[in-house]
């Protein structure tokens, strides 16, 4: 069952806005005090066109006018000037946030522990690290200033229009009713409906992305219809919800569009009356309705980009709602006092579901090799997950030298457990670059005998040795050698504890025969806890632990078990006939 990673709240989205804008004080002050100066300037030229009307009307010389002329062409020039600078300032305030928000979304992602992102799915996380990440830098980049500037612009103008004359200030101001009317209905409607297609993009990226990797296994069970119905079912709620953002464009820019037009008319008409009675100088009017023709372009910039800005305070809302995410457990948790681990009365379900635990007690001993056998479903993985910290028992408790393992900080917890599952991910850098993940300061000679201790001796023969790129567009290895990187990681990482979660069930028999024998000698001495279903594992291990129905109902040597004649001797004699040559 899917989990959705939260969202942040508009009071928690502009916190954290602001705390960005406090983290830069003196790059976002110059930008607001170069936009003021660049739209004071602004003020100045249909001020003088104004002059230049009623010097015409005066019977002024033309010298005079020439001087005008001259000082709107120098006020432009300030005002191109002033206007670039703070371009400038404003893109650098916003990639040096944006990289705030970048760093700050990454350390969250990596705090999250991984039952909340595999409830979560990879698909909305994806979504938010990269569409959503990347339509906050545009705003911070380009919107943002570009929105302020307009703004600053847009009150210095409708002031410039009062001090020339207050009943033309009021008869501009009153024509932008419709303007706030249209926003009204706009803003009230604009954020659910952002909302609501990222989390249907999100939806998309997670089932394609689910049913890309699942391929072969789809493909095997004859589920090619029902993922194509799965995916067509959640474009058509992508496509719905994109609908319903364009139908908020549709009608918000027409209404604004008129209503640019409103001001003008409503200020020739007012001010022509006032000068035909005398009450008014022409160019006064003229200067006016210049002013509110110009109003056209810094409110046209604003509103056509509030669009831009409802859908990026949504990604904004996703990206910050990590914060409110579960996180894993902070450093300066107690230490454990041994290398024991106890599992007692423990029962867990997954989302409120049936127990698929039942009242698990065991012990490992430290330096113990036990083997955790069963038919599928029996609940070998969940309890191997619970041993490793990934989730927390409904009940009961699973402990490491008396300290709850799920109360370990991430630091602690792999210097004591870790577990290797069936799946691997190769890196894209070197060899070495994806090997230091586990020890980032382990020299050469180190990371070669990690990889000859798991029998991965190819990667001494790669073109570049370490050196070799690995990943998307570099050298491509197989699923077995990848598992075996995997396990040379673990070499690394030296815990005292390790969990094989079938982790060389994806090599061939004789490899993954050679790969335990190598892993076992080179953890020799450390306990490690092997979910097996090829049963020589079981063999050489200490113990065997025996599950069924999500209990432990066998527990003892391999040889004790199989002269028992339960469960495990009928396990054992079933695979050692599926071993035999037909």
């Amino acid at each position: 069952m899917t989990a959705r990673l939260p969202v942040a709240a508009p009071d928690e989205t502009n916190r954290a806005m602001l705390g960005l804008i406090r983290a830069d004080r003196p790059a976002f002050a110059a930008v607001l005090v170069l936009n003021a100066l660049a739209a004071a300037v602004g003020l100045v030229g249909p001020w003088l066109v104004g002059r230049i009307v009623d010097q015409v009307q005066e019977g002024g010389s033309v010298a005079a006018v020439d001087r005008l002329a001259v000082a709107i062409l120098v006020s432009t020039l300030v005002q191109f000037l002033l206007a670039r600078q703070a371009r400038y300032v404003g893109h650098r305030f916003g990639e040096r946030t944006l990289a705030r928000v970048r760093e700050q979304f990454i350390d969250r992602a990596l705090a999250l522990p991984p039952s909340v992102v595999e409830r979560a799915g990879t698909g909305d996380l994806t979504a938010r690290g990269t569409s959503d990440v990347a339509m906050v830098g545009t705003t911070l980049r380009d919107a943002g200033p570009e929105v302020l500037i307009s703004v600053v612009q847009a009150l210095f103008i409708l002031g410039a229009v009062f001090a020339l004359d207050p009943v033309l200030g009021g008869c501009g101001l009153l024509g932008l009713v419709g303007i706030w009317f249209a926003l009204r209905w706009y803003l009230a409607r604009a954020r659910t409906a952002y909302l609501a297609e990222g989390a249907a993009n999100s939806a998309v990226t997670e089932i394609l992305a689910a049913t890309a990797s699942a391929a072969r296994t789809i493909e095997a069970f004859g589920l090619e219809q029902q993922r194509i119905k799965e995916s067509r079912d959640a474009i058509e709620v992508s496509r719905r919800a994109r609908m319903r953002t364009l139908f908020l464009r549709s009608v918000f820019f027409p209404a604004v569009e008129v209503s640019y037009i409103i001001p003008v008319v409503g200020v020739l008409m007012v001010g022509g009356l006032l000068h035909a009675h005398g009450a008014m100088s022409l160019g006064a009017v003229v200067s006016a309705a210049l002013y509110l023709r110009q109003l056209s372009e810094p409110l046209d910039t604003a509103l056509m980009r509030v669009e831009q800005l409802q859908s990026s305070s949504a990604s904004f809302a996703r990206v910050e709602g990590l914060g409110r995410a579960p996180q894993t457990v902070a450093a300066g948790s107690p230490a454990p006092a041994d290398d024991r681990i106890d599992v007692a009365g423990v029962h867990y379900s997954y989302d409120g579901g049936p127990d698929v635990l039942r009242g698990v007690d065991l012990t490992v001993r430290p330096g113990e090799r036990l083997a955790l056998v069963g038919p599928s479903g029996a609940g070998k993985t969940t309890l191997s997950r619970l041993l490793a910290g990934i989730d927390v028992p409904v009940t009961g408790s699973v402990t490491v030298g008396r300290v709850p393992i799920a109360a370990l900080d991430p630091e602690q917890l792999r210097r004591h457990v870790v577990l290797v599952t069936q799946e691997r991910h190769v890196f894209f850098g070197t060899v070495r670059d994806n090997l230091r993940i586990a020890a980032p300061a382990a020299g050469d000679d180190e990371l070669r005998a990690a990889l000859d201790g798991v029998g991965a001796g190819w990667a001494h023969e790669l073109p570049a040795g370490l050196d070799t790129m690995l990943g998307d567009g570099g050298h491509r290895i197989d699923g077995s050698q990848a598992q075996q990187l995997a396990l040379a990681r673990v070499v690394l990482a030296d815990p005292h504890t390790l969990i094989l979660d079938e982790a060389t069930a994806l090599l061939d028999p004789r490899t993954a025969r050679h790969t335990e024998r190598a892993l076992a000698a080179v953890m020799r001495g450390r306990t490690v806890i092997a979910i097996a279903h090829r049963l020589h594992t079981a063999h050489d291990a200490d113990r065997v632990a025996v599950m069924e129905n999500g209990r432990l109902t066998e527990m003892g040597t391999h040889d004790a078990l199989v002269a028992a004649d339960g469960a495990y001797a009928a396990l054992w004699h079933s695979w050692q006939s599926e071993q035999q040559p037909s």
